[in-house]
């Protein structure tokens, strides 16, 4: 039997069966916490984050206006519940020199990765990620891991359209560079 939509689900619970609301739960709680951690970076803020975000989206229902995807909604008031969470914190991360950056060709990196086994490549792109900004690599997660488009992207983080493709294409060149920077030493930092 196929599940119900989300739409069906959110007119449930406005119609008073707030129980309908865990089906939604369910649907997305991976989701959501996956957009958070990479944020907030702690597992138990992350929970109680994404719990967080459970609930205002709950408050919130009456208003869900229907222009994009519930999911784009959600994974947005997901988004700010956390960025919300880690300003309180003043959490600073260093990222790569973007000069570092523009010393490589996107060819010549791949050309030298493409040389590695694949479990390699995935453990090396592993330890790259980690070395991202918190934004950075809540961009990569929601283009890559999440499925959204630019276009969601961009509701949920509030940037531009072109923005985001500007700022996926700088996060894939980082990654790249810091993938090069491993291979070069020899990837001994991949069992870190």
């Amino acid at each position: 039997m196929d599940q119900p939509n989300d739409i069906y689900i959110i007119q449930q619970v406005l119609e008073g069966n707030s129980g309908a609301y865990s089906v939604i739960v369910d649907r997305y709680k991976d989701l959501v916490y996956s957009v958070v951690i990479k944020i907030v970076k702690n597992r138990e803020e992350a929970e109680e984050t994404a719990q967080d975000t459970f609930l205002k989206a709950y408050h919130a229902l009456p208003g869900f206006k229907r222009e994009a995807k519930f999911s784009t909604w959600l994974f947005r008031i997901a988004y700010n519940s956390a960025i919300s969470k880690t300003r309180r914190k003043q959490i600073t991360t260093a990222a790569i020199d973007d000069k570092l950056i523009e010393n490589y060709s996107t060819d010549e990196i791949k050309e030298n990765i493409g040389q590695l086994d694949e479990e390699v490549q995935v453990k090396v792109l592993q330890k790259a990620i980690q070395t991202l900004t918190n934004d950075d690599q809540l961009l990569i997660n929601l283009f890559y891991h999440s499925r959204q488009s630019v276009e969601e992207i961009a509701l949920i983080t509030g940037l531009s359209d072109a923005n985001v493709k500007v700022k996926l294409h700088r996060i894939r060149k980082k990654l790249f560079v810091e993938m090069q920077s491993r291979m070069n030493s020899g990837i001994p930092q991949i069992h870190n």
